[in-house]
């Protein structure tokens, strides 16, 4: 379950989750707190409207969806959006809106949003001032959007996540072989889902426990698994992959 925090309420994680898409399901660190802190205030949107930006893996589609269904808004990619889009309702998130297909598109999406009074969030990998357009009058707007961004997350949020992941599926896996699996695995959201799921499928048709043997040779070979030095996991690790550490976010 997602830790309370700020009052009772829950936030998201900042990572890509294919199981829900409901901000209680989220939680809080350093890498995404002024993203949900703006999130939370639509109506305080500079001009309307906010772009969400971040490094690939840290779950910016994820948190956009969630906005969207939170909120009653249409979501959009931005790669098929062409020509001039029907008004929206109550709002619009444009995922990928860096790499939109057509840039006039996106263009007549911001001023009808601004005429009509809808909130557009923009999500992409850099600061829309970043963004490499071609119009001037989308450069403008692009460059008066205010941003939010998020990082790569923590070592604590991801030994939660983990430890999240494996709960939700009713499978036990003591701190040390967490730990362990952290210092191999890739720090995404996605590849923890997916070795969860793995491992979640090879322990119950081998009717035994997670360990690090059987990690090892379910994970063996997997894009998402590297080999690291065979030591003991690191303290920082090992108390990211408590189940107390949700408490700290």
């Amino acid at each position: 379950m997602a830790a309370p925090v700020r009052g009772g309420r829950q936030f998201a994680l900042p990572l890509s989750l294919p199981a829900s898409s409901a901000r209680a399901d989220f939680l809080e660190d350093a890498s995404n707190a002024e993203a949900l802190a703006w999130l939370d205030r639509p109506g305080e949107w500079p001009l309307g409207r906010l772009a969400l930006f971040g490094p690939a893996g840290v779950g910016k589609s994820h948190i956009a969806r969630a906005t969207a269904a939170a909120q009653g808004w249409r979501f959009l990619e931005g790669p098929a959006l062409r020509g001039l889009p029907p008004p929206g309702p109550g709002g619009t998130v444009l995922d990928d809106a860096d790499a939109v297909a057509e840039e006039r598109a996106l263009l007549h999406l911001i001023n009808l949003c601004a005429e009509r009074g809808e909130r557009l969030l923009l999500v992409g990998r850099e600061p829309p001032a970043r963004w490499p357009v071609g119009l001037p009058d989308l450069g403008s707007r692009l460059r008066a959007t205010a941003s939010a961004g998020i990082g790569r997350p923590e070592d604590a949020l991801l030994g939660a996540l983990l430890a999240k992941l494996f709960a939700d599926r009713q499978l036990r896996v003591a701190p040390d072989v967490r730990a362990w699996l952290l210092q191999r695995l890739a720090r995404d959201a996605g590849t923890l889902a997916e070795a969860a799921a793995r491992l979640d499928r090879a322990a119950l048709a081998a009717r035994a426990p997670v360990t690090r043997s059987l990690a090892r040779a379910v994970l063996a070979g997997w894009e998402g698994f590297g080999e690291a030095a065979d030591d003991d996991a690191s303290e920082t690790f090992a108390e990211a992959a408590s189940p107390g550490t949700a408490a700290l976010l």
